[in-house]
């Protein structure tokens, strides 16, 4: 649940999921709460202070048994990539009435879009045609009347 003095930023596609932060890793503690993280880092903080680059994103059924913020599996790298681990930043994203395989959908997209050096998998955002197959509609054609100049319709 955000509040007016909770920071709030927007990560993933089109409209984005609203993840709260980011916050300092360093001074966070996790709730024992199921969610979707991202870990960030400022690439140029004095220059683009509100800049963040995304190194890593995953997901826990509970974010205090996870490791977090520096027993995590992958922090090693996180402080390689962000310089120094007070250089590291966290936003969280506790999907509503989101399952795991909600939250692993979700990782796996962020992922995709954002390529993060840390996560040991990575995503393509690229859809196959013998994934979905391929169909027509007749309201995929081109539109059946025109207009000329004078704005009097014309059929085709």
């Amino acid at each position: 649940m955000t509040s007016d003095r909770t920071q709030m930023i927007r990560l993933g596609s089109l409209a984005g999921y609203p993840f709260e932060g980011p916050r300092v890793l360093g001074g966070w503690t996790p709730p024992a709460s199921a969610a979707v993280f991202a870990i960030l880092y400022r690439a140029d903080p004095d220059g683009k202070p509100h800049d963040y680059a995304v190194i890593d994103v995953d997901h826990a059924d509970n974010l205090a048994a996870a490791g977090l913020p520096f027993g995590h599996p992958r922090a090693k790298c996180w402080e390689r990539r962000a310089g120094n681990k007070w250089n590291l930043h966290i936003c969280t994203y506790e999907v509503p009435g989101g399952l795991p395989s909600h939250r692993e959908q979700i990782t796996q997209e962020l992922i995709a879009i954002y390529r993060p050096g840390c996560a040991p998998d990575q995503y393509d955002q690229k859809w196959e045609d013998e994934w979905i197959g391929s169909y027509r509609a007749p309201t995929a054609g081109p539109l059946t009347t025109t207009r000329d100049p004078g704005g009097t319709e014309q059929t085709s």
